[in-house]
């Protein structure tokens, strides 16, 4: 962990979505110096599935040693940003940080997102961002230290990251092309810097899209408090950069992860827009085209069999590894649908008697189906492609039970010493 220097004592935050999750841990982090938070968010009354509102986190920023000024803030209505701005300034006396955290996810394919999804992200994550920035800048540039900082990855052109989610992941990109003209726009004035997690981050709304357990794969919100804390309190000709959390913490001297860590010690996911292949420490901005490992990744997934002679012998060798132990623990049926050599339907069914695997639908309905090339099947059951990594990447499409899917990752681990 990160200790506080005291630098932020007297600074005036504007974080918006800061009534929970990422927003909220930045805010504590920062009222522990004694630093003025204006909680700009939407919630008010108390929201049916997510927690906290912005009057409960004021409350527990002062608790922490800040000022706090709720604000109930949509950033997709202009005059309700305006009006917040102009309410902190006049609280506080100016405006020295904003933070724009305030995000609308959709992990959908172009035919399956409604028109109002994509209007969503488009205007919270996009023109919610732009219009932010534009409405405190003019108060940013009379503060000593002024700092802009989104929540939003640095631009990887491999198009692995736009096919599955298009529209989300054009929005985030938007947030850091607001980084990329604004801290060339405003340098020597207003340091402006993206900033981004390494790996999955324990939220609601990530308990939201991966279900149960997928908060083991998590980290805490603490790590990006950190990470944001040690940005904030650069100097302002530190901007145009697109940070990694992890890679910064260690740049400031920060051996210790596990502390960050859900679960220690236990597998993490890596986060979107993040190829595992890259080295993630490049922060500027420099090369904008399709990374190299992803060119060197196309030439060679051409080959046809990797490990068993294709996906066939795989579940040969699969139906002769079924233990009642595995039916067991389990307790889930899996069905595959895979293109390319070997295609069609598979199965493996860990619920009923004994367990059996095999070419066909399942003896019951199954619990999750998975789509995906046989040539991965084959490389994600002899250990050379972790399911999950497969999911982010978009090589591996789940429908049904994501809980038993995250399941499956254990189960191929033992499966592996068996092929």
């Amino acid at each position: 962990m990160l200790p506080n220097t005291g630098k932020l004592a007297g600074c005036t935050l504007f974080i918006t979505g800061a009534s929970r999750g990422i927003g909220k841990a930045i805010a504590l982090k920062a009222a522990k110096d004694g630093a003025n938070i204006v909680v700009a968010a939407k919630t008010a009354e108390p929201h049916p599935k997510l927690p906290g509102t912005i009057y409960t986190a004021a409350a527990e920023i002062e608790a922490a040693g800040g000022k706090a000024l709720p604000c109930i803030v949509n950033v997709r209505e202009e005059q309700q940003i305006i009006n917040a701005v102009e309410k902190a300034v006049k609280t506080f006396g100016g405006i020295d940080i904003l933070v724009n955290n305030a995000s609308a996810i959709s992990l959908t394919g172009t035919l399956e997102t409604d028109t109002k999804k994509v209007n969503l992200m488009m205007d919270v994550n996009v023109r919610g961002t732009y219009l932010t920035s534009k409405t405190c800048l003019p108060y940013l540039r009379k503060s000593k230290n002024p700092h802009i900082l989104n929540l939003s990855p640095p631009m990887n052109m491999n198009p692995m990251w736009f096919k599955n989610h298009c529209a989300y992941t054009i929005s985030k990109y938007g947030m850091s092309m607001c980084v990329l003209g604004m801290a060339e726009e405003f340098r020597g004035e207003v340091a402006v810097n993206a900033l981004w997690p390494k790996t999955a981050i324990h939220t609601a709304a990530m308990d939201m899209l991966g279900g149960s357990g997928i908060e083991k794969q998590c980290r805490k919100t603490d790590i990006l408090a950190d990470a944001a804390y040690c940005i904030l309190t650069k100097p302002k000709s530190f901007t145009g950069n697109f940070i990694i959390d992890e890679v910064l913490l260690r740049e400031e001297g920060v051996k210790d992860f596990d502390v960050y860590a859900i679960a220690p010690g236990h597998p993490l996911m890596p986060d979107f827009f993040l190829d595992a292949e890259i080295d993630v420490t490049a922060m500027k901005p420099e090369s904008h085209g399709a990374s190299q490992a992803f060119k060197e990744e196309k030439k060679s997934s051409g080959s046809k069999h990797e490990g068993p002679d294709g996906a066939k012998e795989t579940f040969r060798v699969i139906q002769g590894a079924i233990s009642k132990e595995f039916v067991r623990s389990t307790q889930g049926v899996f069905q595959f649908e895979l293109s390319g050599d070997d295609g069609g339907t598979w199965y493996i069914d860990l619920k009923t008697n004994d367990g059996s695997a095999g070419f066909g639908k399942p003896p019951v309905t199954a619990d999750v189906v998975m789509s995906m090339s046989s040539g991965d099947f084959v490389k994600m059951f002899t250990g050379k492609l972790k399911p999950t990594m497969a999911f982010m990447s978009g090589k591996l499409k789940i429908k049904g039970n994501m809980a038993l899917a995250i399941k499956l990752e254990k189960m191929l681990t033992q499966f592996n010493s068996k092929l």
